[in-house]
């Protein structure tokens, strides 16, 4: 086989470089090294890659006809020495992320794009499943993060970093009762049916988030949303989800006049704290604990 990555390396930089010497200088090897390395090459291929009449060497039409397959060749070496380098500092193959819907459109992209740009070889899956769906996939091994609101208790089995917050505003469709009233206080709630997200099986609702005796309960914000689109209920909906809709006029906030009606969750990144982390998973928890100060995820 004619070409191989040491090859490759030194006709590349005699096309830099413009010559055999100046090659050898960047090479850090002597000029008759370089030189003989292209006439090896030149001997296996049957064919001139330089032409050697005047003062310095100049490509021949092969050897431009070969450039581009060489350069190509020669950066996917490099990828493959970055990627085995980090293979060896613990590089994951793939890191998996299991991400709440209603936080989809969040900032944890752009620490995402920040980890393509280092490791640019490793593999990463998004996986959206609701909040004790994307906590199951991380315990069960299957993801190895998870984006997702903050609990209402600490767990053991978790780490975890804040990296924002989110809002939730009390929210109704146009056409439901609530909606055209502006004078409305908090005990007008009580007896009115408000949809909660209480996650699969009826688990746990955050007290902060419950007003009504007459509760509906979901397994995710996006459910929830449906049923208030419906008419069939009032509900605390995070604003970064709802925000299009009010400017559609399809959904309006409740105007309480006697409390606030935002309530303000933490988003936080959780990781299991019984199975080591990757690199790129470290880096990604360095990357979105630098942006953490910015507060708001959306």
């Amino acid at each position: 086989m004619a070409f191989t990555s040491d090859s490759v390396h030194v006709f590349l930089a005699v096309l830099d470089h413009g010559s055999f010497s100046a090659a050898a200088r960047h090479l850090g090897r002597v000029p008759s090294a370089v030189s003989m390395a292209i006439a090896g090459l030149e001997a296996e291929l049957d064919v001139a890659l330089f032409d050697r009449r005047g003062r310095e060497p100049r490509p021949t039409p092969a050897a431009r006809a070969l450039e581009p397959q060489a350069r190509l060749v020669a950066a996917q070496v490099a990828k493959l020495s970055a990627q085995a380098l980090s293979l060896s500092e613990g590089l994951e193959r793939r890191l998996t992320l299991a991400i709440t819907p209603e936080l989809s459109a969040a900032r944890w992209t752009s620490a995402l794009a920040l980890l393509g740009e280092e490791f640019p070889l490793l593999e990463v899956e998004v996986r959206s499943a609701p909040q004790e769906d994307a906590l199951a996939l991380l315990y069960a091994g299957a993801a190895d993060l998870a984006i997702v609101f903050e609990r209402p208790a600490m767990n053991d089995r978790e780490g975890f970093q804040e990296i924002g917050r989110e809002t939730l505003v009390a929210v109704a469709s146009c056409d439901h009762p609530l909606a055209s009233s502006r004078s409305l206080r908090a005990e007008d709630l009580i007896d009115q049916r408000q949809v909660a997200v209480a996650g699969r099986g009826g688990g746990h609702i955050d007290p902060r988030l419950v007003l009504s005796r007459r509760l509906w309960r979901t397994d995710s914000h996006l459910v929830t949303l449906g049923l208030v689109q419906a008419g069939l209920g009032w509900a605390f909906l995070p604003e970064g989800l709802v925000d299009p809709l009010f400017r559609q006029s399809a959904l309006v906030k409740l105007n309480l006049i006697n409390m606030t009606n935002e309530v303000s969750l933490w988003v936080d990144v959780v990781w299991p704290v019984d199975r080591p982390l990757g690199l790129g998973a470290r880096r990604y928890l360095e990357l979105m604990a630098m942006r953490a100060p910015e507060g708001r995820m959306s």
